[in-house]
């Protein structure tokens, strides 16, 4: 899917539609295609990270029984104050510097509101001019570990010790005896069981544990040393970039 999308985002330069409206205009009869997707959320947004066309798990995942009420808006005037406004940040990158997002590990809120992840991808949109005239985005929902491969043993064993020991570095080493196998074996077969690195192994349940701790009282450095971070920054990166906003940001907008 990743593939096709990529394909879609750069095309030809000779075959590209000079407007998005032309664009969209070609994509929408992909829509009914689109919409049976249950796990992705697939969106073009114009210039002003504005949706122009979204697939419907999109559409349900943001509360709403059709398309029409979303069009027009970004991501900051329909999702929870927590979340919407980092993905509009995020949106403004790729439209003001043709930034491209690839396999990024987010927290996303699903129909029941609770938190889950996602990997996402986001590309821009150019003309035959090679002007950028929007974005187009999928957000993939992360996949349960697939228990039948043939290294699954191995690697729950590998994500025991990740969810026992997160509160410190975590070396790929130590990973990889545990398996048994090389680091480039350890980075495929966690691809193809979990859907992630190993450090994004490492990063989805320090990240977890941290949205956990940041609706109680406890200090925010204190919440970053509990998660395995030394480096009070470094928290503040990871997490904004997993969320788009900062850990004193999240915890103010779940306060209200």
């Amino acid at each position: 899917m990743q593939n096709a999308f990529a394909r879609l985002c750069e095309g030809d330069e000779h075959n590209r539609p000079q407007t998005l409206e032309a664009l969209v205009a070609g994509v929408a009869a992909l829509l009914p295609m689109l919409d049976v997707i249950p796990n992705a959320v697939i969106f073009i947004k114009d210039p002003d990270a504005r949706y122009v066309l979204a697939n419907r798990t999109l559409v349900q995942r943001c509360g709403l029984k059709d398309l029409k009420p979303l069009l027009g808006k970004t991501s900051a005037q329909v999702f929870p104050a927590q979340l919407g406004p980092g993905y509009t940040e995020q949106d403004r990158r790729v439209l003001e510097e043709g930034w491209v997002l690839e396999d990024q590990l987010e927290l996303h809120l699903y129909g029941s509101r609770e938190p889950g992840w996602c990997l996402t991808h986001k590309r821009p949109l150019y003309n035959r001019d090679g002007a950028i005239i929007g974005l187009a985005g999928i957000s993939v929902d992360l996949q349960s570990a697939s228990e039948t491969h043939p290294a699954f043993e191995r690697l729950a064993a590998v994500d025991e010790h990740i969810r026992t020991h997160f509160n410190r570095r975590v070396a790929l080493g130590e990973l990889t005896r545990i398996a048994g196998i090389s680091v480039a074996q350890l980075e495929r077969y966690c691809k193809r069981v979990f859907h992630l690195t190993p450090r994004q192994m490492i990063q989805k349940v320090r990240l977890e544990h941290a949205h956990r701790l940041l609706h109680t009282d406890l200090p925010i450095t204190e919440v970053a040393l509990q998660c395995g971070y030394t480096d009070h920054s470094a928290f503040t990166r990871q997490f904004k970039a997993s969320t788009g906003f900062t850990p004193r940001q999240y915890r103010q907008a779940t306060e209200q």
